[in-house]
């Protein structure tokens, strides 16, 4: 399965990069960070995954590979600031609501919730600097705006595909599937206005919107692919008129 392997993927970007970082920033020009916002439903974790396959067909030998920090982010972010492990399961876009309460039982301090999206920006802009990486969520839009090298895509679909992709992905009845794409939305849509003070439906906020309902997966991450080829030539060096996933 594409998915499969992607924290480990995620380690060895980051331990590519820390070995020797002073020479790779000194050397090499950061390469493309893209930025996913998705609806939940939209399949977000399957077109990032092929994204990555598809960028890196053109990407050099001796390149970063590119790599998807989705879930493992908060991996990341736990390594960074040496916080404990169990905080994990708080530290994600639609728990912050519950981290006043829990906190002080993980932790037995009390540190604000700002304090954990200020990290998970500090994380997000380190990758973005590195480049040749897909950032699910968390604002990474927001945080990359003013970036030249960032991209920034937002996948929606129709309330159909969304329900029948969050019943087979999580194996939930139909009625609950609803609820779930109901709470995680609205979840999403808090966090980007109470921590960044936008509107996630701000069409102005991306580079790009794709109804993956319409398209599918594999057509979604092309066209993602396409454009981001296009609009940033000097990156991928090895692009050719090959248009991969085009028949998916």
């Amino acid at each position: 399965m594409v998915i499969k392997g992607s924290l480990e993927k995620a380690r060895l970007y980051i331990e590519s990069h820390t070995k020797d970082s002073s020479r790779i920033f000194m050397k090499q020009k950061p390469g493309l960070c893209i930025t996913i916002s998705r609806e939940t439903g939209a399949g977000a974790d399957l077109v990032s995954e092929y994204l990555a396959e598809y960028l890196q067909m053109y990407n050099n030998e001796d390149a970063v590979p590119w790599t998807v920090f989705d879930k493992n982010l908060i991996e990341r972010v736990i390594e960074d600031h040496h916080l404990p492990k169990k905080l994990s399961q708080y530290f994600v876009e639609d728990k912050l609501s519950e981290l006043k309460s829990t906190v002080n039982e993980v932790l037995g301090i009390h540190p604000h919730a700002w304090v954990l999206v200020n990290k998970t920006s500090n994380t997000i802009m380190q990758l973005a600097q590195i480049g040749n990486c897909i950032i699910v969520g968390r604002g990474g839009n927001i945080i990359t705006s003013r970036l030249k090298n960032a991209f920034h895509v937002r996948l929606i679909a129709h309330a159909e595909a969304k329900v029948q992709r969050i019943m087979e992905k999580f194996q939930k009845n139909r009625k609950d599937a609803i609820e779930f794409i109901k709470k995680e939305d609205l979840a999403r849509k808090n966090y980007l206005k109470k921590y960044f003070n936008k509107n996630i439906d701000d069409l102005s906020l991306y580079n790009i919107i794709i109804n993956t309902g319409a398209v599918g997966y594999k057509k979604a991450a092309a066209i993602i692919g396409r454009s981001v080829i296009e609009l940033y030539p000097e990156m991928f060096p090895l692009k050719s008129e090959s248009l991969l996933y085009d028949e998916a």
